[in-house]
């Protein structure tokens, strides 16, 4: 919430000093005169007049911000009459897609409201389909943070969520002529309801400059960051509520902004472009999600957003500290800080938070004046780091060049740590320098060009490492942290990955929530594992003839949907409800494999060109994702799987038992009509790549199948739920890291005439007629490298697909594993996730609000 800032901050006021409003109703009256009231007097419409759902949209988001602005003041002010240790989870991404319809739900207001607006003549569907996804985020990253602040707060654990408010978040897809064509997400361009933004918090974050040393009379050396270019950091928060608990916490996002309007000399000189150009350039620290960092100059902006980010948060997280404890430790006999580890926890959500490491060194011990030892202590007990990545390339590293340029001070801090880091790895291991453990441990890459390993960085300053399943926990300790592990094998855990049933089951899928709860009762929605309640009823005819039901028409909306995107982009497309729906979704990239999926669409087409009597399963093919616009193979592939879909799709041999869709423009409110939906979940990144994947819980919580390699959770999926009702297929991740250093694709090619022939087919032009060679950067890629081991899996990956289809013909045995899957899913809650952090490396507890 709101706070002064100050050098002696002031004690917090006690609750309701001035007496309290009386509370918002919640009954259909009363939501329908807030929503005519923000409709006539925020908006200054008049209702008559209305002739789009933006404008009762807005009312209605703010007639509900209002109820849980309620929660949030009386959950802000236990925190601090609690005096409650809290938790900071900074995170780059929060794809945190629509806020009405997840509001309602956990305000349990969905009746009433969805009353009070019908009673002003407005469809709550048509209002909640107004709603811009606020797409801040790139996929499962960001994702997952917006599950776990949903956990938070139901959990009741005081929690703030830190990031940036992207003015453009992830890029909008349109599909033109089969490729990927980019356009802006503008999604604040008619604003945000839901937000507050709050520029009296704002913070100064500094740039470029100089270090300055001074040694004072008293023989005392300051440290001073001097002749910076400076920019403001303003906060905007998102109240986050708990489910039907009364606890709101705070999605707080910095956007940038210039220190001053614009630069008067140079307005008065008459240069008024030049007087606005800082301002501009200031401003565009926060404007785009990621940008391109393959030139320079995207880099340097990728780092400044990283770094505005972080020491705004940590700047704003010591002011909330100080103004609780300022006054009260030092009549105590404490420090600000003695106390900071106890109350505040700090979670970095993968490598680009990593700068907050010396960003708190440095305005603790320079700005602060605490000695190094007990600003190292006070750090390293309140940080801990969560690793999304097996592979090493995708580790985040900054050239010492460019940190000299932008974070002078926070390099010479970095050189420190490292220095003492390795003199701990030399006393540690005596050999350390002969064996070239401390050229691998070391912070900084010392071959040109320099670089700071910014993983290395967040390892050695977190008490607290994890990896986000078992396996990917496994290969950190034994293969890309092997050093470190055995450095700090105290500080390895693991903590698989989890969603929010929420938003992915209760939200997305009324139909089978309604199902659930009226067999088991409601009691999953907070405890997911009360889900294997349904192991029984899978002998229930009736209640397997509701599932069945429940599923028909779920995928009768998803091929309305396929059916309304596909006539727009001109190429009509009707799809079977009753064929086998086999979906892939998620982020195009190559170890993903979405190619090895697409080979096997060509398989399953050339098997119906050669008997196209025999009895074929019908099957859609449903694939979806965005591809990096800089990632010239990942767009390629798209473009092939859509070659694919106009080939097969126009096939009159081929009629409806196949079709192939790529569905345009993947995010979240897209995301909740397709899981409902499916049947086969594809989850095929080779073994050992995946760290673990939220898609393949998503799926299976909504009843579909998976098909998967033994890959990052899709292991403790086959554990929890029995590989008998999964479909395994694949090497094992110790297999490909046997196989790899003598892997020749064309091996397996020559054993395979079936994967022959669709290579063959791709390389002639069969997709790409008007170009024939449009794709044969990709069967080059197989051929040469296969770097992703398609061609060695392939076999086995068509071989299980078979078993799909002969399991698919049986709806009795393969609804029994529907079910199944469900009832299983119960570990794969972001509640369990969160309450293990909470448990074994914040050490929070849950703080109720006063009711």
């Amino acid at each position: 919430m709101a706070a002064n800032k100050g050098k002696q901050p002031k004690k917090p006021m006690t609750a309701h000093a001035t007496p309290p409003v009386a509370p918002l109703g919640t009954d259909p009256d009363a939501i329908r005169r807030s929503v005519q009231h923000h409709l006539e007097y925020s908006l200054c419409e008049l209702q008559r007049h209305v002739d789009t759902s933006w404008e009762p949209y807005v009312a209605t988001a703010l007639a509900v911000r209002d109820r849980l602005i309620e929660s949030w003041v009386r959950t802000h002010d236990a925190y601090y009459d609690q005096d409650a240790k809290r938790v900071y989870y900074m995170s780059m991404e929060f794809l945190m897609g629509r806020t009405l319809g997840n509001a309602l739900i956990n305000l349990d207001i969905q009746a009433p409201a969805t009353q009070a607006v019908a009673a002003l003549g407005y469809k709550m569907e048509d209002l909640r389909d107004a709603e811009w996804d606020a797409g801040l985020g790139n996929g499962g990253l960001g994702r997952l943070a917006a599950c776990f602040l949903d956990s938070l707060a139901t959990l009741q654990l005081p929690a703030y969520g830190y990031g940036i408010r992207y003015e453009f978040g992830i890029f909008h897809q349109k599909i033109v002529d089969g490729a990927q064509v980019e356009a802006p997400d503008k999604w604040l361009e008619l604003g945000n309801p839901w937000e507050i933004s709050r520029p009296n918090d704002s913070f100064k974050v500094k740039f470029g400059g100089r270090v300055r040393r001074t040694v004072h009379p008293d023989g005392k050396a300051t440290v001073e960051w001097v002749d910076t270019d400076d920019i403001l950091a303003v906060p905007n928060d998102t109240p986050i509520p708990g489910y039907k608990n009364g606890t709101v916490n705070t999605l707080r996002l910095w956007s940038a902004r210039a220190t001053h309007e614009f630069n008067f000399k140079d307005f008065n000189a008459g240069d008024y472009i030049g007087a606005v150009e800082s301002k501009v350039r200031s401003e565009s620290i926060s404007k785009v999600l990621y940008p391109n960092d393959a030139s320079a100059s995207g880099k340097e902006l990728r780092l400044k957003q990283e770094y505005l980010f972080v020491s705004a948060t940590l700047q704003d997280i010591i002011r909330r500290h100080k103004k609780q404890y300022f006054l009260h430790d030092e009549k105590r006999g404490f420090g600000p800080f003695d106390r900071f580890a106890d109350k505040n926890a700090i979670q970095l959500n993968d490598t680009h938070p990593a700068l907050a490491i010396p960003e708190f060194m440095r305005l603790l011990l320079d700005q602060e004046g605490l000695p190094w030892e007990k600003a190292w202590d006070i750090t390293v007990k309140t940080f801990g780091y969560t690793n999304h990545t097996v592979m090493p390339e995708a580790l985040e590293t900054w050239t010492v060049e460019l940190m000299t340029r932008l974070l002078p001070r926070h390099l010479e801090i970095i050189f420190d740590i490292n220095q003492r880091f390795l003199e701990a790895v030399r006393a540690r291991f005596p050999d350390a320098d002969a064996t070239g453990r401390t050229r691998r441990m070391s912070l900084v890459d010392e071959a040109p060009p320099r670089r700071v390993r910014m993983a290395y960085l967040a390892i050695v300053g977190s008490h607290a490492v994890n990896g986000v399943a078992a396996l990917h926990t496994d290969i950190l300790k034994k293969e890309l942290f092997k050093d470190f592990f055995e450095m700090f094998p105290e500080r390895f855990n693991n903590k698989t990955n989890g969603i929010t049933q929420r938003r992915w089951l209760l939200k997305s899928n009324p139909g089978l929530s309604e199902l659930l709860t009226k067999a088991i009762g409601p009691g999953w929605v907070t405890d997911l594992d009360q889900l294997r309640k349904l192991e029984p009823l899978v002998k229930d005819a009736g209640f397997v003839d509701r599932w069945q039901e429940v599923r028909r028409a779920n995928k009768q909306v998803l091929a309305n949907i396929i059916q309304t995107q596909m006539e727009k982009r001109g190429t009509p497309l009707v799809v079977r409800p009753d064929a086998l729906f086999d979906c892939q979704v998620k982020r195009i990239h190559e170890y993903k494999r979405q190619l090895l999926n697409a080979l096997h669409v060509i398989t399953l087409y050339n098997h119906i060109k050669d008997n196209p009597k025999a009895n074929h399963v019908p099957r859609v093919v449903i694939f979806g994702g965005k591809a990096a616009p800089g990632y010239w193979m990942a767009k390629l592939i798209i473009r092939l799987i859509n070659g694919v879909a106009e080939v097969v799709n126009k096939d009159r041999d081929v009629g409806d038992r196949l079709k192939v869709v790529f569905l345009a423009d993947y995010r979240v409110s897209l995301a909740e009509r397709i899981f409902p939906a499916v049947d086969l979940s594809e989850q095929i990144s080779t073994a050992g790549t995946e760290a673990s994947g939220t898609g393949n819980m998503k799926f299976a919580l909504n009843g579909a199948l998976t098909i998967g390699t033994m890959d990052g959770a899709n292991i403790e999926m086959a554990e929890e739920i029995g590989e008998d009702n999964m479909f395994i297929f694949g090497l094992r991740a110790d297999a490909v890291k046997a196989l790899k250093p003598t892997y020749h694709p064309a091996d397996f090619i020559q054993k395979n005439p079936a994967l022959a022939r669709v290579l063959s087919m791709i390389l002639n032009g069969a997709f790409s007629p008007s170009e024939p060679t449009a794709f044969k950067p990709i069967v080059d890629s197989l051929m040469q490298r296969d770097d992703y081991l398609l061609c060695a899996d392939y076999a086995s990956y068509v071989a299980t697909q078979q078993r799909v289809s002969a399991l698919f013909l049986d709806q009795g045995q393969w609804t029994r594993k529907s079910i199944l899957n469900v009832a299983r899913s119960g570990k794969f809650s972001s509640d369990r996730t969160i309450a293990e952090y909470a448990r074994d490396i914040w050490g929070v507890k849950p703080v109720a609000p006063a009711r």
